[in-house]
């Protein structure tokens, strides 16, 4: 009989609890200001790179991790006992974390890595990443969790809107004209995640309309019976995120609502002041 480990990046942004709790284990990705590599949540917390992210002239850039952190981490995993990896990663399109997990899955014998392509990022991924989890701890063969996860994919909805367009233009997740027409303008695109890319889903005056756009999505599903969870994702702006907690919550009281966050390596991409909003 097999056993099974979970393993996802730090753009799941799972708190310290549920990752213990549910046995995750994660890897970095880091974020590079002046040339200087901070892993994520280890070298720099949210907190403190908002505030740098503010204070600092140039811009930072991503990295994702190396692939010897992979290696080393499936090596500790086989000496555990452990036979498979389900390895749940940011979209592809966005990053080749999940290659280099890949690749290092090839290259350490004994233990088999089963890559999952979130093909998204933030809290759908760490639902993901939670979901993998809790099925492995059934004792699930590994191949079942990924058909599972697939079929969850499927089902997810995430839409954010960005407080200013130009990180995302910049960072080459959206094109010049798209962003330039946006801030002449003054439109609030609301985004979302198609075949793992960032694009443009409706364009809207102000963000206030956008946010109302997105939560008239959300309510329809509600009322479809058809929505499991809901995540409120936030940019170093959690009274923002909390208000539209409450708002949803006094429509539907029952509904299971997470607060989460976009953490510093999306943040990189999306800003200060983003909000977004998911459900399953």
């Amino acid at each position: 009989m097999g056993k099974t480990a979970v393993l996802t990046d730090s753009t799941a942004y799972l708190d310290k609890q549920t990752l213990e709790e549910l046995g995750i284990y994660t890897i970095p990705l880091s974020v590079i200001f002046s040339g200087k590599n901070y892993r994520e949540e280890i070298d720099l917390s949210t907190a403190a790179f908002y505030e740098k992210l503010s204070t600092e002239e140039a811009l930072p850039t991503t990295s994702q991790p190396a692939i010897g952190m992979f290696t080393e981490l499936l090596q500790e995993l086989k000496e555990e006992g452990y036979t498979d990896v389900v390895s749940v990663h940011l979209s592809t399109k966005i990053s080749g974390t999940l290659q280099t997990a890949l690749s290092a899955g090839e290259m350490v014998e004994g233990i088999t890595l089963h890559g999952v392509d979130s093909e998204i990022s933030c809290a759908p991924q760490g639902f993901l990443a939670r979901t993998a989890a809790k099925l492995a701890l059934e004792g699930t063969p590994p191949e079942n969790i990924v058909a599972e996860l697939e079929k969850i994919k499927a089902q997810i909805r995430a839409y954010f809107v960005v407080h200013d367009l130009h990180h995302l233009r910049r960072g080459g997740r959206l094109n010049s004209a798209q962003a330039l027409i946006g801030s002449m303008l003054q439109i609030k695109p609301i985004l979302h995640m198609e075949e793992g890319l960032i694009v443009p889903y409706a364009k809207v005056r102000t963000e206030k309309k956008a946010i109302n756009h997105i939560l008239d999505m959300l309510f329809d599903d509600l009322a479809a019976g058809n929505v499991n969870e809901v995540s409120v994702i936030h940019a170093n702006n959690r009274a923002k995120a909390m208000q539209l907690k409450e708002k949803i919550a006094e429509q539907h009281p029952s509904t299971t609502i997470q607060i989460s966050y976009f953490g510093p390596v999306i943040g990189t991409h999306l800003g200060s002041g983003s909000l977004g909003v998911s459900w399953y």
